[in-house]
């Protein structure tokens, strides 16, 4: 049986967006009989470990330089590897892709010295950008390629979302599975500042998190409920009228599952994709999180309009919804088997 090895960032401050996209390649790839090993701290965040241990993959921790990572290889027997992160020394992707095992580099943009035989960028009009590439690699680009998972394709709609009148519209909100940055409490407040009444859950990795939500004073009509991070985030999705979300891998979530997503740009690799999801018209700004934490009314305007307008919410949803399509991670696996 051929092994593929998945090398990916975690952790309190990395996310675990990069976990996720890889989880989707993985089932892909699992599916077609090849055997997944992460490599990957997923011991420091734990939901992030739940989700690879329920789909049964091994893990081994995360190496650091190149003799290591080339050591691991041999010693794993790996047949490729797939390498999803931003920390990672250049030099170990070139050491890495000198033993012969063809590689896989997921990239944003900037491909922060990733060097492999595939690089894979999943963003909104990244087919556009014409970027020099390393000698012998070839760029999948565009969101023909974005990796879905298995548990949001099952939710997917077969049709693009129709305009749903509500008189409480539901709001489901998330940040990653850690929200490093704090965005819980700070679009809670935008919230509660256009006046309109709401039903929101807002997912809160830390007591911390949770309690500073907990205590913001809502207006008439308002409700919160705060929960922890949970593996049932696609129907959540699928349930609410309105889903707020940093502007990161799971925007991509999003349009395939026909949600009206507003976004919020966490950290600053986040502003292209969320200036290109605004231009298209596939998902709406709530703001920069930067301006949002000194004056959450900022994003008012934008959030009561998503509130009270079920033609504007339906417009955006089936936007999004024709823009992903969901077979991204088929067209990604059949270029890395076609190299083992």
């Amino acid at each position: 049986m051929k092994r593929v090895g998945m090398r990916c960032d975690v952790g309190p401050g990395a996310g675990i967006g990069h976990v996720m996209r890889c989880l989707a390649l993985a089932e892909e790839v699992r599916r077609r009989g090849v055997e997944i090993v992460f490599v990957c701290d997923a011991h420091t965040v734990p939901w992030a470990a739940e989700q690879i241990a329920a789909r049964g993959i091994g893990v081994e921790r995360a190496v650091s330089t190149p003799d290591e990572h080339g050591a691991l290889v041999g010693r794993l027997g790996l047949d490729a590897v797939v390498f999803d992160g931003y920390d990672l020394d250049p030099s170990v992707y070139r050491a890495v892709r000198a033993t012969g095992v063809p590689t896989l580099a997921v990239v944003d943009g900037d491909f922060r010295g990733a060097e492999a035989d595939l690089l894979v960028d999943q963003n909104l009009s990244a087919e556009l950008d014409h970027p020099e590439l390393p000698p012998g690699t070839i760029r999948l680009a565009g969101l023909q390629y974005v990796m879905i998972r298995d548990d949001i394709l099952a939710l997917r709609p077969s049709a693009p979302p129709a305009p749903r009148q509500v008189a409480v519209p539901k709001v489901f909100a998330f940040f990653g599975g850690t929200d490093a940055f704090g965005a819980g409490a700070p679009v809670v407040h935008a919230l509660v500042a256009t006046g309109v009444p709401f039903e929101a859950t807002v997912v809160a990795p830390t007591a911390d998190l949770s309690a500073r939500i907990a205590a913001i004073q809502l207006q008439p009509g308002q409700h919160v409920d705060v929960i922890a991070p949970t593996d049932q985030l696609a129907a959540a999705v699928r349930e609410a009228d309105l889903t707020i979300s940093a502007s990161g891998t799971s925007t991509w979530e999003l349009l395939c599952l026909g949600a009206t997503a507003g976004l919020v740009c966490v950290v600053d690799n986040q502003v292209m994709g969320y200036e290109r999801a605004i231009a298209t018209g596939t998902a709406a700004g709530v703001g920069v999180l930067s301006d949002l934490k000194d004056d959450p009314s900022s994003a008012a305007a934008v959030l009561k309009r998503l509130l009270t307008d079920p033609l504007e919410r339906a417009r955006l949803a089936s936007a999004g919804w024709k823009l992903v399509d969901g077979l991204g991670r088929t067209r990604v696996a059949d270029a890395l088997l076609a190299l083992i």
